[in-house]
């Protein structure tokens, strides 16, 4: 082989394992380009799913949460069975007896005595019978028990619902207050930069620039009080309905997404309507017609008994069968019979005056409730007002600050003061939205 020709073979071999290189590093090239990319799309997706959950949690409103807190009531697990247990008693009051047939068997024999062959044996069947007059105050009390089933539910659901506006409400308030926090922590060191540049120019003293930074540490101070008073709010309301509506610093970031229920208005329903009325209503009618299912109890359930018998006297004589008809009638009256009649009537005596109270009592709060809803409305067009004010207050001394018009304790002072009138304006739309929820539990009606 020439040298040429040896030159040309490396020339060559070279040159392909050149190429093969080249095809290797785009490839590995290409699959890293697609696992970085695979990557990326799987973040992206979990962060989107992410983003959806934080959003359905921080979407929860107050009807919501009511569902899921009467969700988890004993009252609300055990409804089912309570209402199968008022269809049974239904039943059973529609039945021909009061109690259940019964068997009776016996048999006689002279085995153990003189043993002469003498014989009994007896098969019967006792019937329970009605009283007079039970029968249909039985069904009546059932009816009565069936619908006191459904408006002791009712009333629960109302009690839970107080419970659960209350400390919606509660967190309302504190994310106002975190959120008016955060605006003045923001307020408060923007005017500590701005004092630290003017101290480090000459223009102001060291001593002011201390007295702005003290104001951003009590502003931080402020902040971690309304953080820790936020997350005590929430997990509350986590408590009641399983979960928590939002996180403690998306609920800083939503400070105005507090909808109030709607205003009842002119459309307030009766008081005889409201739930915890009509329960005692039941309630009452219960008592009514326990006495009077008492009053027909007074002895024990009659029985008619049907029996036959086959007996003998003796070895080798002829068995003779026999038919018995039989009523047995229990004496009634006693000490027993009154005291469960005094029972039943203590009972319905009390319930008729708790009912009468707590109409009068319910009356009042609906009127007290509308007074708040009156007043509240007053204060938040006197807070918006305020606020309004001292917002251009704060804009006309922040712009004679800086042009060194103004020191910097009133500057303090005035952005104080435009802090707390916007929290107040804040506040008292919060407290209005929350009246008007006490103005709906006065009125028995459920959150919307």
């Amino acid at each position: 082989m020439t040298p040429r020709t040896r030159t040309k073979i490396w020339l060559l071999r070279t040159s392909v394992a050149a190429a093969a290189t080249i095809c290797g590093t785009a490839v590995l090239a290409q699959t890293a380009t697609a696992t970085v990319a695979t990557a990326a799309t799987a973040r992206t997706a979990m962060s989107a799913g992410a983003g959806r959950t934080e959003a359905a949690a921080n979407t929860l409103n107050l009807r919501q949460v009511f569902d899921a807190a009467w969700a988890r009531q004993p009252e609300a697990l055990a409804l089912q069975e309570r209402r199968d247990a008022a269809r049974a008693r239904q039943s059973a009051a529609k039945t021909w007896t009061p109690e259940p047939a019964a068997l009776e068997l016996s048999n006689k024999t002279d085995r153990m005595g003189s043993n002469q062959g003498a014989r009994e044996v007896e098969v019967g069947i006792a019937v329970p019978l009605w009283l007079p007059g039970e029968r249909d105050r039985s069904a009546a009390l059932a009816d009565a028990e069936g619908a006191a089933v459904e408006s002791r539910a009712t009333a629960a659901q109302l009690r839970v619902a107080a419970t659960v506006r209350d400390a919606w409400w509660q967190w309302q308030r504190a994310r106002i207050e975190g959120g008016t926090a955060r605006d003045q922590l923001e307020s408060t060191r923007l005017i500590a930069a701005d004092v630290a540049r003017r101290a480090k120019a000459g223009d102001l003293a060291r001593a002011d620039q201390h007295q702005a930074d003290g104001a951003a540490a009590s502003a931080e101070a402020s902040v971690a009080q309304a953080e820790a008073s936020l997350a005590a709010a929430r997990l509350h309301l986590r408590a009641l309905a399983g979960a928590a509506p939002a996180s403690p610093e998306a609920a800083l970031t939503e400070v105005g997404n507090a909808l109030p229920e709607p205003d009842p208005g002119t459309a307030a329903a009766d008081v005889e309507a409201h739930a915890a009325l009509q329960e005692l209503k039941d309630r009452a009618a219960v008592a009514e017609r326990t006495v009077a299912l008492t009053a027909t109890q007074s002895r024990a359930n009659p029985e008619l008994m049907l029996a036959t018998t086959r007996d003998r006297s003796g070895r080798g004589e002829a068995s003779q069968q026999t038919i018995t008809l039989a009523v047995r009638i229990p004496f009634g009256g006693g000490p027993r019979f009154d005291a469960r009649s005094a029972n039943a009537r203590a009972e319905a005596t009390e319930i008729q005056a708790q009912l009468t109270l707590e109409r009068e009592r319910f009356t009042a709060e609906r009127e007290a409730a509308r007074v708040r809803v009156e007043a509240s409305r007053t204060q938040l067009t006197a807070a918006e007002r305020r606020a309004q004010l001292a917002r251009e207050s704060r804009g006309f001394f922040d712009k004679s600050f800086r042009l060194g018009e103004t020191d910097l304790p009133t500057r303090l002072r005035i952005e104080a003061e435009a802090t707390e009138a916007d929290r107040q304006a804040a506040r008292t739309r919060i407290e209005l939205a929350a009246a008007i929820s006490a103005w709906r539990q006065a009125l028995g009606l459920l959150p919307q």
